[in-house]
């Protein structure tokens, strides 16, 4: 642990003269790397900071007591301080997500249960609106399929951080959680006896890549115009703005109609595509690790869900890490810090699991 701190610490000091050097100040690239390196190492080389001091003072009381047993009556405070902080730094120090840092594209699919389906998706897709706006991120709905009822069959949203976010409170590295199958069980709208009925939506998380990650081949791609439909403005079903891109070589399709310029629409369809091909490297990159993407699931079966929302009970069910709670209200008025911290943190202890059995 004391080795990997210190290369910690000795890259974060290399960063900071790094950002200084007039090379990597102009270009813009480097130095928008360089500083969320350095801001991502910040808390480690912080905590490894105060492992130090709490050490180097246990040290010397335990000198102390040598010379005058009165000090012995310090040492059970010290020493529990060195402990929580070499929890801390040890905790800081297990591997992370590379992408932790980084801006989402969410998608919200309906899935079994019809219109039931639609308007339950249209109910998650306010929770993470909800969730984006008490985080101060930016959220911007890319691409919007509607229901007959007002909900939705498929729906797409960028979400961003303003500005450079701490390290681990990311969109990210907190909505990745959010990927799998989402169970609700009520009474629909359209039921007339008054019978709960169980549906389901899917969501996926897909973490943005920058234009210049990813590199898109303009010959790769089949690019077709055709007429909006449903809600838009005044160039809804007047004219050809909806954009659908094939991507030839990994058959990818994705279209966009949500915006009333072809040009719009066909830069919202280039970013979620770009973020479906990066998504698709990082799951052929981590093909061996039985772990990976293992919260996310491809269909929208009612049998394959994290979490189940049961409105009589006003409950909420996350079925990975068995966290319960009675504030589903809440919970869809976008209050998920509790939900998603609790697979934060059976994540966290997972990985400090397979270091402990290394």
């Amino acid at each position: 642990m004391l080795e990997s701190a210190q290369a910690l610490v000795a890259e974060h000091a290399a960063l900071e003269r790094a950002m200084s050097d007039p090379a990597v100040a102009s270009d813009p690239a480097r130095l928008r790397e360089a500083n969320q390196r350095y801001a991502a190492l910040g808390p480690t080389v912080a905590a490894y900071a105060a492992w130090v001091a709490a050490r180097d003072d246990l040290g010397a009381a335990r000198e102390l007591v040598a010379e005058d047993p009165a000090f012995a009556e310090e040492l059970p405070a010290l020493e529990a301080a060195l402990a929580t902080a070499e929890d801390r730094l040890r905790r800081l120090l297990v591997p992370r997500d590379p992408d932790d840092e980084r801006d989402v594209i969410l998608e919200v699919k309906a899935g079994e249960g019809g219109e039931e389906s639609a308007l339950f998706a249209g109910d998650l897709l306010r929770m993470y609106l909800r969730y984006a706006e008490r985080r101060g991120w930016r959220a911007e709905v890319l691409d919007a399929t509607a229901s007959d009822l007002g909900g939705y069959k498929d729906v797409q949203v960028s979400v961003k951080a303003r500005g450079a976010a701490r390290p681990g409170e990311a969109p990210w590295a907190l909505l990745k959680y959010e990927g799998g199958v989402h169970r609700v069980q009520r009474v629909p709208v359209t039921e007339s006896q008054g019978r709960i009925h169980t549906s389901a939506a899917g969501v996926w998380v897909m973490p943005e890549a920058e234009e210049v990650e990813v590199t898109i081949d303009p010959n790769d791609l089949r690019i077709d115009v055709f007429r909006s439909s449903g809600p838009g403005g005044q160039s809804v079903n007047t004219t050809d703005s909806a954009v659908r891109i094939t991507h030839l070589p990994t058959g990818l399709v994705v279209s966009c109609q949500n915006e009333k310029s072809q040009l719009q629409n066909r830069e919202a369809a280039l970013r979620v595509l770009r973020a479906r091909l990066h998504q698709l490297a990082m799951d052929e990159r981590h093909a061996a690790d039985a772990d990976a993407r293992n919260s996310q699931v491809r269909t929208v079966d009612r049998s394959e869900r994290i979490r189940t929302y049961n409105f009589p009970e006003n409950r909420i069910s996350d079925h990975r890490t068995g966290f319960k709670a009675h504030n589903l209200d809440t919970v869809l008025d976008g209050d998920l810090d509790p939900v998603i911290r609790s697979c934060v943190d059976a994540d966290e202890a997972a990985r400090l699991a397979v270091i402990a059995d290394a």
